[in-house]
């Protein structure tokens, strides 16, 4: 008896991994689709925000109603949910396709450029933070870091 145990082909490695990663990219999505619902909840809400509005410098009541919550007409929110969305098709319906991995890394980039543009909304013309936004930013980010990844690694699934 030899004792050899069989290894497993890089190539099958290199799919799980791919998989690893769409998934992971996948529930970052769904978690920044309903980080953005709750935002674009409180876009249209009448109300106060209690659990969000802490201080004059955080406060997702004073971000999410600016004037800078909308841009012609279309509520900030309203995108991002829209932006993740397309990321959640990316690493679930279409992460077969060869395309992917260069199509999600462009949509990644471009959800963090506009998230970082929102963030310096926040802090040099608002001066208010908002605690949904601050956790898009981050959820974003981590995607973008994955699509990187996934781009770098020539990965599909």
């Amino acid at each position: 008896m030899t004792g050899a145990t069989p290894v497993a082909s890089s190539e099958g490695g290199t799919a799980a991994v791919g998989r690893i990663l769409f998934a992971i990219i996948a529930v970052l999505a769904v978690a920044g689709m309903i980080v953005s619902a709750v935002s674009l909840q409180r876009h249209y809400a009448k109300s106060v925000t209690a659990y969000c509005d802490f201080s004059e410098r955080f406060s997702c009541d004073i971000v999410n109603r600016s004037e800078y919550s909308s841009i012609m007409g279309i509520p900030v929110a309203g995108i991002g949910i829209a932006g993740y969305a397309l990321l959640l098709a990316f690493s679930t319906y279409l992460r077969t396709r060869m395309e992917t991995p260069g199509r999600m890394l462009a949509a990644a980039i471009g959800g963090l450029g506009f998230a970082l543009y929102l963030t310096y909304i926040e802090a040099y013309v608002l001066t208010t933070w908002c605690i949904f936004c601050l956790i898009s930013l981050a959820l974003i980010s981590l995607i973008s870091v994955l699509a990187i990844v996934v781009k770098v690694r020539g990965t599909t699934a």
